[in-house]
């Protein structure tokens, strides 16, 4: 063997061996796929005990509709389903979740998803469209065939 191989097999048993170690010392859930509703946990107990000052207003979900047409339904679906872009915002967590705990998120946004920060826009219309998330409800179930009548 040529000196040359030699040092390019010692620098290549170099390399892998500090990627594997590299791996080896993230933390665990570094290595799992992360929980897209992960930062719904997140929110400060004074803001998920926030109340919609518009809940009561029957226009708001309208309103929340058109707003989340505009900034929302390109990443998470025109229905809120979710894409490859973002997740359902159909799903038990996000409509378990307080609307307050929707508007802090919202608001902060989900900087390592790439979820804008929403802050800019005025409070109500974040307020809309929380109103409009939430009117979405969970997926509809797929239909079950009926029990059939045992025979007589």
């Amino acid at each position: 063997m040529t000196p040359a191989k030699i040092a390019f097999g010692v620098s290549l048993v170099f390399l892998v061996s500090g990627l594997a170690l590299a791996q080896k010392d993230k933390p665990a859930d570094s290595q799992k796929k992360d929980n897209p509703y992960e930062e719904l946990t997140r929110a400060p107990e004074k803001a998920r005990g926030r109340r919609n000052p518009l809940e009561n207003d029957p226009e708001v979900r309208v309103a929340g509709k058109k707003l989340f047409e505009r900034h929302c339904a390109e990443c998470h679906g025109e229905d809120g389903s979710g894409t490859k872009k973002a997740p359902s915002l159909r799903a038990e967590e996000v409509q378990g979740a307080t609307q307050g705990t929707l508007f802090w998120v919202l608001t902060n946004g989900v900087v390592r998803t790439g979820m804008p920060v929403w802050s800019k826009l005025p409070e109500a219309q974040r307020w809309q469209i929380v109103s409009y998330v939430k009117s979405l409800g969970a997926p509809a179930a797929p239909a079950t065939a009926k029990p059939t009548s045992p025979p007589r």
